[in-house]
């Protein structure tokens, strides 16, 4: 079994490199080559949860694998990350488990990568002002993001701290510069997404981040933070202006309050969701359709994102000679 840290993770596979591995998941789950449950969550405690992401990938890759990732509020206090994970992937031939890697490195990738995909299938190609909600662990990922799916020469930030937002930009600014993009504070949600042609939201509020009637026309939206039926980031205005898209339709209408909440309320319909993102992909389903149009895309993710990153990284990790062999 071969063990991969962090570190050796990111030696061995880039954001772009994850942007396409995760193409590639959403066209094989459009096909049909994917079996995939929607997720398996224990409350542990109040605001603690441990969930099962179990996923097989046909096709070529061929692969079982699962992600066991927990969200523990209190983590910080004990020296620890609030999101911890491993990602399993079994070999075909035995069954046996032949790699287990860092599932929170996996994950701020692969999550980046799904907006990435989302921004380089659905924004404008002129794109050149981004936003960005939240400054958490998965923040870094989605810059990258969205800097290595559009040339933008701007991007704000905002978070319900100020403190936060400059700590964030102090941290990252050098990886944007490498991009050829400055960094602002945002002053406010208003400020942060006004004339901005690419908006991500990876937040853990509860409520609408920004007012979506002031979105501008052509613009496109990540709403990544929110995975659970009880919180939402983007409103009802935003949404109902929109051509939305998303990763996994059962996956989000079975989690995102986004659209549940709404829903629930008679205000909205699953029927206006356009299709997944790998429909778009695979020509099933149009994307933008225009210069003005707003587009959405809503993910909570799924598995099949996390067998096909961590098949990759493997395949790359093997290649390089990377990662410890693990002997029973």
């Amino acid at each position: 079994m071969l063990i991969l840290n962090a570190e050796e993770i990111r030696s061995v596979f880039s954001m772009k490199e994850a942007i396409e591995a995760d193409k590639e998941a959403f066209l094989l789950h459009s096909r049909g080559e994917t079996e995939v449950p929607v997720r398996i969550s224990f409350s542990v405690r109040k605001d603690d949860k441990s969930q099962f992401m179990p996923a097989f990938v046909k096709g070529d890759i061929n692969r079982v694998g699962i992600k066991i990732v927990s969200t523990f509020m209190e983590n910080p206090l004990r020296g620890l990350p609030v999101v911890t994970a491993q990602v399993l992937l079994l070999d075909p031939e035995t069954g046996e488990v032949c790699a287990m890697m860092d599932g929170t490195e996996v994950t701020k990738i692969r999550t980046g990568a799904i907006s990435g995909a989302a921004t380089d299938i659905l924004a404008r190609t002129d794109a050149e002002v981004g936003a960005l909600f939240g400054t958490g662990a998965q923040a870094r990922s989605q810059l990258e993001a969205m800097l290595t799916a559009r040339k933008l020469r701007e991007v704000r930030v905002f978070d319900k701290n100020p403190d936060w937002i400059r700590s964030f930009i102090d941290r990252v600014a050098p990886m944007a510069e490498s991009f050829g993009a400055k960094l602002a504070e945002a002053s406010s949600s208003d400020a942060a997404i006004d004339q901005a042609d690419v908006i991500t939201t990876v937040t853990t509020s509860k409520t609408p981040v920004f007012d979506g009637r002031r979105v501008r026309p052509g613009a496109h939206v990540n709403g990544v933070g929110s995975y659970t039926p009880n919180a939402r980031e983007l409103d009802l205005e935003l949404l109902k202006r929109s051509r939305v898209y998303v990763d996994n339709r059962e996956a989000v209408l079975a989690e995102a309050g986004d659209f549940l909440i709404p829903i629930a309320s008679g205000d909205y319909s699953s029927g206006r969701i356009a299709g997944e993102l790998g429909e778009v992909l695979d020509g099933k389903v149009q994307g933008r359709t225009g210069p003005e149009d707003i587009t959405v895309m809503k993910t909570v993710g799924y598995a099949v994102l996390d067998v096909v990153a961590a098949y990759r990284i493997f395949t790359k990790a093997l290649e390089q000679g990377k990662g410890r062999e693990l002997q029973f």
